[in-house]
């Protein structure tokens, strides 16, 4: 994988990888970078004090960056959105298991997130590998979930937001999608599962009472602590993660202390 030093996390998700500059990044590293994500699926970085544009230039490597449909970007960056906590707080960005804006009709193929301001303690994100829990299935659930497609919605969840912390929307639409409930992923071919308790609503042409319970399994199920990892973060830390084949969760368990970063997210592909 070239001339970097790449730490596994877990043998099933995550890697640290030291000896790199995210603000100056040669094309050899940028590849080792690349492979890398597809094979680890969320990748670490210590010590990366860059500049805003620099962050928004090493997102831009791997495609387009995004804009928030609901979070207002930084002034001036659009793409850059802000993610902070402090005593104020009502509420935190990624409080429960998802894959981020999966109620997009091109979902994120990925987003970076850099921390500059951390906790004393507490404050970590944990991933789960999406492939490890499609492949953790049984072959009958394989079966039945096989061509099965998932409505994705991000109107609940954003106005529920808006409403906790007091943020008028003005009536505004917010995108959604149908996705298979399995999908490939277009770099390693590999099948993931594709749910998520934060924007998936409800299994197309199923019952509703078997769609929610056939859901809320599994949601549950992607919670199994044999699929994720546990990333403690130093302030200029960053985290890279790929959105087609994993799961997140931030942890709030510092309040009253700050925690606050910027996140890019590249642009994606529809699911098939």
């Amino acid at each position: 994988m070239g001339r970097l030093d790449i730490r596994p996390v877990t043998p099933t998700i995550g890697a640290e990888i030291h000896g790199v500059d995210l603000a100056d990044l040669p094309m050899e590293d940028f590849e080792t970078i690349h492979g890398a994500l597809a094979k680890h699926q969320v990748l670490f970085f210590r010590d990366q004090d860059i500049s805003v544009e620099a962050h928004k230039s090493f997102g831009a490597r791997f495609g387009e960056l995004a804009v928030h449909p609901n979070d207002p970007g930084l002034e001036g960056h659009p793409e850059v959105m802000i993610i902070h906590a402090d005593e104020t707080s009502k509420r935190v960005a990624g409080e429960m298991w998802h894959s981020d804006v999966s109620c997009s009709l091109e979902p994120p193929m990925g987003s970076i997130l850099r921390m500059f301001v951390v906790p004393p303690n507490g404050g970590d994100t944990l991933f789960a590998s999406m492939y490890a829990a499609y492949d953790a299935l049984s072959d009958g659930m394989k079966a039945y979930l096989d061509g099965l497609t998932a409505e994705h919605d991000g109107g609940p969840y954003y106005r529920e937001v808006n409403r906790i912390i007091g943020r008028g929307d003005g009536g505004k639409s917010y995108p959604s999608a149908e996705h298979p409930v399995v999908r490939t992923h277009p770099v390693t071919g590999r099948r993931c599962l594709f749910v998520n308790s934060m924007f998936t609503t409800r299994l197309v042409g199923v019952p509703r009472a078997e769609s929610d319970a056939i859901l809320a399994h599994l949601f549950d199920h992607v919670k199994n602590p044999l699929f994720q990892c546990r990333f403690t973060w130093r302030p200029h830390s960053v985290a890279f993660w790929d959105n087609r084949c994993t799961q997140h969760f931030a942890v709030w368990d510092y309040y009253p202390h700050v925690r606050s970063g910027y996140r890019v997210t590249v642009k994606g592909e529809r699911p098939v």
